[in-house]
Parts: structure tokens; C-alpha cells; sequence
């Protein structure tokens, strides 16, 4: 347990080299700009004044004085500050991508529990693994942002004769873009699409770098509700590897709901449903697939569906940091490798 808080300490550590919104404050770039930038301001209907107040001061700042200071970075641009009550998905996070346009660093902890066997092979199993990883965003102008949705390391705890597969290892790393299409401030409506690209640079006695590697292309969106008090997420992916022979294609709907208690606490639910549409034509009759953790070439996947459901809390003191805890557990008879997953992320933004 002391190596898993040093690694985690050792993650937050990282991320909080990046420069926060607090420091750039220091340049004057987030005064006056919260003033402008209220959800407020958009649910009036005066979207002229707030959007051009906050785009002019969250996108436009970055472009001048204030990282004009730090002339290294001058080419990364602010989160978008309109939207700045919506928080973040935590369910499926490799896939479930937050519509909006942002600028952050995410470190992320995941403690994941296996069946006692796996269905319908009959493979022993139990245990779990813990991942470490740290997600980053950067927006690189006020629609397009570049993402890296996937790294980190796993440690292996898992029992029975899948443990004999699985190792400690390095997770692959995905990267890709993400393109915001409808930004509404007047009615906090969102809808963005990207892509990415998993490359096979992981640890393969940790279940990854299989085959070519493979492509996500989805669809997130997200829209307010009672006046900026609750929002509503949603995304469709299709999971495409590039070697069909060893790895399987699956599509997966995630969806978010989230009610604000106070000015900084959030309860939320998410659920997740991953379908299998083709199996790998080479690899072993497993009937798992690995879910959004592992990679395992399963030749009799096709067809199976899985649902996820999460409940879970997100403390947001001020509008570049938020903090979450989940748990979620599978709704199906079909539970692929998951017996159920405690997250934690915490989301440090520009």
C-alpha cells in the first residue's frame, strides 16, 4: 500500500509542475473574466455579451499577455470558460470523452476487482490489478484540442489461471484529436467528435500492445440543466483495430447524469454499455474481451453485451480543480472481467 500512495503522490506531483489557473492569474489573464463568463449570464439569453466576454478574455488572453509570459506555451490555450459548471465523466474514462474544449492534467487511480471465474470459459480468476495513469488535454485553439486518454502503469494482483496470463506492466498509450461542432452558451448545449489512436507501446504480459494497435471514433455531447444545478453526458464510440485478426471491435454508449448539492459538491451516476461486433479470427476461446483495461484476443466475443453502472461524488472548490471517487459494478449476467471498480481522478485546468 506505500508503493501504490508514493506512485499516486508521485503522479500529482507531476501534474501540478503544469501551470495552473492560479498562477496565470498572477498575469492577470482570469481577472475580470469570471465577472464576464456566469452560467447566469447564459441562461438569460444575453449570449452576445457573456460568450464574447468570455471567449475574449479565456481564449483571447492566451493568445496575448498572459502566456505571452510563459512564450514556451504560447500556443496552448485556456479551457473554455462558459462552460465552466459542467464536470467531468469518470465511467469508461479511456472512451467517455468530456465534450467541451479544455486544458488540463488528469492523474487517475483505479482499483479493479475480477470475477471469482470468467464466463462463459470457465477461467479462474479474482483478484484485481491497480492502474495508475495520468490523462492531459490541450487545446490548441478554441475548438480543437488534442487528447491523451490512455497511459499509466499496471500493477497485476490478479488469482487463478488468468494471473498466470496477466504481469505488472506499462499500459498502451492513446492519443488523438477532439473537435468541438455545437457550442451554445445561451442554451449550454455541446456535441464534439474526435478520434484516437491506441499505439501498442504497452507492457503484452499486461494484456497490451496486441496487433497494430487500434482507432476510437466517437460522439460526445452535454447539455445544462435547471439553470446549471444538473447537466446530462453522452457518448457513442466504435472501437476499430487496425489487425481484425487478434484483436475484437466493439461499439459502447456511456452516459452521465449529475446533480450540484452545493456550490462545490456534485453527486452523480453514469452507466456504460459495450457491445461486441466481431470477434478476433486468431486467439483463444476466452469469452472476455478486457473491457476498457486489457487487450485479450477472444475468439467468441461477438454478440456479448455488457452494462456498467456507477454512483459516485466530485468536489469542485473553483473552476480548475475538481476531485472524484466512483464506484461501479456490472447490471449484466455478462460481466466480461469486471466484478466491480473504485476510481479516482483529479482534474487540475487552465
Amino acid at each position: 500500500m506505500k508503493r501504490l500512495t508514493v506512485a499516486f503522490g508521485g503522479l500529482l506531483m507531476a501534474s501540478m509542475i503544469a501551470p495552473s489557473a492560479h498562477a496565470l492569474d498572477l498575469f492577470g489573464c482570469n481577472q475580470g473574466c469570471d465577472s464576464g463568463c456566469t452560467t447566469a449570464c447564459d441562461l438569460s439569453g444575453c449570449d452576445g455579451g457573456c460568450d464574447s466576454g468570455c471567449d475574449s478574455c479565456a481564449l483571447g488572453c492566451g493568445m496575448g499577455s498572459c502566456l505571452g509570459e510563459l512564450s514556451p506555451l504560447k500556443w496552448i490555450k485556456p479551457s473554455d470558460r462558459c462552460f465552466d459548471d459542467f464536470i467531468s465523466p469518470m465511467i469508461d474514462f479511456v472512451h467517455f470523452e468530456d465534450p467541451r474544449n479544455v486544458t488540463e492534467l488528469r492523474p487517475i487511480f483505479v482499483s479493479h476487482q475480477f470475477p471469482s471465474t470468467l464466463q462463459p470459459s470457465g477461467i479462474s480468476a479474482g483478484g484485481s490489478l491497480q492502474l495508475f495513469a495520468l490523462q492531459f488535454r490541450i487545446a490548441l485553439t478554441d475548438r480543437l484540442s488534442l487528447i491523451a486518454v490512455k497511459d499509466g502503469y499496471v500493477i497485476d494482483n490478479v488469482d487463478g489461471t488468468l494471473g498466470g496470463i496477466l504481469a505488472s506492466g506499462w499500459a498502451d498509450v492513446t492519443a488523438g484529436l477532439k473537435y468541438n461542432l455545437i457550442r451554445n452558451t445561451k442554451t449550454g448545449s455541446l456535441l464534439s467528435g474526435g478520434f484516437t489512436y491506441e499505439i501498442p507501446l504497452g507492457t503484452e504480459r499486461t494484456g497490451q500492445a496486441v496487433g497494430d494497435g487500434e482507432f476510437h471514433f466517437f460522439a460526445t455531447g452535454g447539455q445544462r440543466l435547471l439553470d446549471g444545478n444538473a447537466h446530462v453526458l453522452s457518448s457513442f464510440g466504435w472501437q476499430l483495430p487496425v489487425d481484425q485478426s487478434v484483436q475484437s471491435t466493439t461499439v459502447h454508449w456511456n452516459n452521465h447524469l449529475d446533480v450540484k448539492l452545493t456550490d462545490s459538491l456534485y453527486l452523480f451516476t453514469e452507466n456504460s454499455w459495450w457491445h461486441w461486433t466481431q470477434d478476433a479470427s486468431v486467439g483463444a476461446e476466452l469469452g472476455v474481451s478486457g473491457q476498457d483495461l486489457l487487450n485479450l484476443s477472444a475468439t467468441n466475443v461477438a454478440g456479448n453485451d455488457l452494462v456498467t453502472q456507477n454512483v459516485g461524488a466530485k468536489y469542485k472548490p473553483r473552476r480548475n480543480f475538481e476531485a472524484g471517487l466512483a464506484y461501479e459494478f456490472p447490471l449484466t449476467d455478462f460481466k466480461d472481467v469486471i466484478k466491480d471498480r473504485v476510481m479516482i481522478d483529479m482534474i487540475f485546468r487552465y
